[in-house]
């Protein structure tokens, strides 16, 4: 187990790096200048030369990757090109609307999911079985965002009982108020998720259904139920914990495109705010930690399923 927890944080470690000079390389491919970007349209030449040198951004993209690699190594993820603020405490200063309205969605989107998947499985033969795995396919195609749109009409501007997006002032020192201001997006972000995630339970379910153990537990008078809920539910349960890793990591991503349609300051409105002003520093420590977090809890999945099936315990 240990020299598996090592050779599995390596990959990890490796995985960072990797991730990180994807991102950086990218970022400066893409059309437009900080420098332009930050002087506006009037700027002559020299004003702009003057300028990329002030923002460092003159050196040679290795040089520049080391350097902001060599940051990132003391957790600092520069200064904004626009702001001039630390860009660090800014996304921290942002995570209490995301990091909420990850984990909301998330648990919601299980607690949906698992049940319904499961329904969906063992009563495969019934009418409605085939209806919940269809309906679990089409929210699959739906974009989050027209979800969140169709919400926004009906909940608050037809129905008028829930706001159509921003949050407090206060933030969550007004409890109510931010509480009600994540519903709409906590629901958008659930919907999306639970659809992917019913297929999986399903198949894990189905499984398990045609197992030998299921079949011998039934032979030896258990109930389907009881079969199911003695031998089945953990059979199934090990792979499905891989998936609700990768949907976790995927919840957060969705939830930082959903926080734009709602207006929320999250990391969303800052990653918009920071490529519409080509400011690098910023899209990349969005990024950066959008990108660490999937491949953390991807990890953390990883070793909860090693925990779970004794059998992956077998080879080191």
């Amino acid at each position: 187990m240990i020299a598996y927890l090592l050779r599995r944080t390596a990959i990890l470690l490796g995985s960072l790096v990797l991730a990180a000079v994807v991102l950086f390389v990218l970022l400066r491919l893409l059309p437009g200048d900080p420098a332009n970007a930050l002087l506006g349209v009037g700027a002559t030449p020299e004003q702009i030369e003057a300028a990329r040198r002030e923002l460092g951004t003159d050196a040679p993209l290795a040089t520049q990757f080391l350097r902001w690699l060599a940051d990132v190594a003391t957790l600092d993820l520069g200064k904004s090109l626009v702001s001039s603020l630390p860009v660090g405490p800014e996304i921290v200063a942002r995570l209490p609307v995301t990091v909420p309205l990850t984990l909301s969605a998330f648990v919601v989107a299980v607690l949906v999911a698992v049940p319904v998947g499961v329904l969906a499985a063992t009563r495969a033969d019934r009418w409605y079985g085939p209806v919940l795995n269809a309906i679990a396919q089409l929210g699959i195609a739906v974009p989050a965002f027209w979800v969140g749109l169709l919400l926004i009409t009906v909940f608050a501007l037809r129905l008028r009982v829930l706001p159509a997006g921003g949050f407090p002032p206060d933030g969550w020192g007004d409890f109510g108020a931010a509480a009600q201001s994540l519903v709409l997006p906590v629901v958008t972000v659930a919907l999306v998720m639970s659809a992917s995630l019913i297929r999986y339970v399903r198949s894990a379910t189905l499984d398990v259904l045609g197992s030998d153990f299921l079949r011998t537990a039934r032979a030896l008078g258990a109930s389907p139920a009881q079969a199911l809920w003695r031998h089945g539910l953990r059979n199934a349960a090990v792979p499905v914990l891989a998936v609700l890793a990768m949907e976790l990591a995927t919840t957060f991503l969705g939830a930082v495109v959903v926080e734009s349609v709602f207006a929320l300051p999250g990391l969303g409105g800052l990653l918009t705010r920071g490529i519409s002003q080509h400011d690098y520093p910023v899209v990349q420590g969005v990024m950066l930690v959008s990108t660490a977090t999937v491949l953390v809890v991807g990890f953390l999945g990883d070793l909860a399923q090693r925990l779970a099936d004794p059998r992956l315990r077998v080879r080191p």
